[in-house]
């Protein structure tokens, strides 16, 4: 694996562990009637995801360029 895909892969992960601990703030502030912190923790989940999300894709990129063949 190439030093740029492990990279993202490690930032992919540590994104997902973030937007789980954010999504465990959550629910414990809806269960605490709290809507408007488990609103804003379920955001911040979310975001994470998406960075998630960005580091894999470029992952996928880097592994395709240094193992994709072109099919015609």
């Amino acid at each position: 694996m190439s030093q740029p895909a492990a990279h993202h892969h490690s930032q992919a992960a540590e994104h997902h562990e973030h937007a789980a601990r954010h999504h465990r703030e959550a629910a414990k502030h809806h269960l605490d009637g709290n809507h408007e912190a488990a609103a804003h923790h379920a955001h911040l989940a979310h975001g994470h995801h998406l960075h998630a999300v960005e580091h894999a894709e470029q992952a996928t990129k880097h592994h395709v360029e240094a193992h994709g063949a072109v099919h015609a």
